[in-house]
């Protein structure tokens, strides 16, 4: 499935969306929202998908909503420029609600926008020098992506005020020490280091990887107490399975041999 502004390829267990604005710096468009919206909601439970990888074309993730496009809805009115960000949002929700894991791939620039968009993804991997940034505020504005309300969610109030407040700038080491990201690599490394990565996980049982999705992601959503009866639930069908008698008689077998 090809957009001109959104690109999806399926291969080898992996669903790969790119955001493919390149002279844009793939900003976020009310075209570029609803193409990924479909994008996701179309690989989140394909059954030849195990992991999605998100990344921008052209070296940059994503530099945010393109500002012509925010001043043209504008001049249409509330409506038409509400559209824009409830479309975004919906895209960003659609993460959380695909089956598989989402990896962003955050390269170059991921500012305003696309720093919510790295947000909503599960696993963030970042190159050593992305340039990462709410800079929302450096022009007057606030986030409308989401920042206000996932960024507290993820590093705590403090560092989320900072951070959205200050417009500073964030490297790649930054975000993995903040818990924004779960990998940083160098600029050379970075293409092999993400394909690596993903393969992996695309060679994960399926059904595994949704569930352990599925528990962290309600888990939070509930009490401790809730999120770890629905654990004991989920390994016990598990490993009563057909699946489970399987993964015991590997673990054991690789046991037995180390």
């Amino acid at each position: 499935m090809s957009q001109d502004q959104v690109v999806v390829d399926i291969a080898d267990g992996i669903g790969r969306i790119t955001l493919n604005r390149p002279d844009r710096m793939n900003a976020i468009s009310l075209d570029l929202a609803t193409s990924l919206e479909r994008a996701v909601s179309h690989l989140g439970d394909h059954r030849d998908v195990s992991v999605i990888v998100i990344r921008g074309a052209g070296g940059n993730f994503c530099a945010g909503g393109d500002f012509d496009e925010v001043q043209r809805l504008r001049g249409e009115g509330p409506a038409a420029l509400r559209a824009l960000f409830t479309t975004f949002k919906s895209a960003c929700d659609g993460i959380e609600h695909a089956k598989v894991p989402v990896v962003a791939a955050v390269e170059g620039v991921a500012m305003a926008g696309g720093f919510e968009l790295m947000q909503a993804a599960d696993i963030v991997l970042v190159s050593d020098k992305a340039r990462i940034s709410d800079n929302h505020i450096n022009f007057g504005m606030i986030p409308g992506g989401g920042s206000t309300a996932r960024l507290p969610r993820l590093v705590g109030r403090q560092q989320a005020l900072g951070i959205i407040l200050s417009g500073d700038k964030l490297r790649g080491s930054d975000a993995v020490a903040m818990g924004l990201a779960y990998r940083s690599y160098p600029v050379d490394d970075f293409d092999s280091a993400v394909e690596e990565f993903v393969t992996a996980m695309a060679g994960r049982d399926r059904a595994a990887l949704r569930a352990v999705k599925r528990l962290v992601t309600d888990g939070l959503a509930v009490s401790l107490a809730r999120a770890n009866a629905d654990e004991t639930d989920a390994v016990v069908a598990r490993i009563c399975g057909q699946a489970g008698a399987d993964g015991v008689a590997a673990f054991h077998s690789r046991e037995v041999r180390t």
